[in-house]
């Protein structure tokens, strides 16, 4: 089901995605991270250290979402 897109080893997943896709899957953990509560600590603490795997807000901004025709 994946085609190939996810590929796992021993410990991690390698995942790969085109440039608009990441900039999509930015925006939705960053948000989920925002609406995390106080009493997530544990869950906020491993999606903060996702965010931190992925490039910086600036570069994420400068992905152009446009769809190539």
């Amino acid at each position: 089901m994946t085609g190939g897109r996810i590929r796992p080893s021993e410990t991690a997943y390698t995942l790969s995605l085109t440039r608009p896709e990441l900039k999509v899957l930015y925006t939705v953990i960053k948000t989920y991270y925002d609406d995390l509560g106080r009493e997530e600590g544990d869950l906020e603490e491993i999606v903060r250290s996702i965010l931190a795997k992925l490039p910086g807000e600036a570069e994420i901004r400068a992905i152009d979402l446009k769809l190539q025709r």
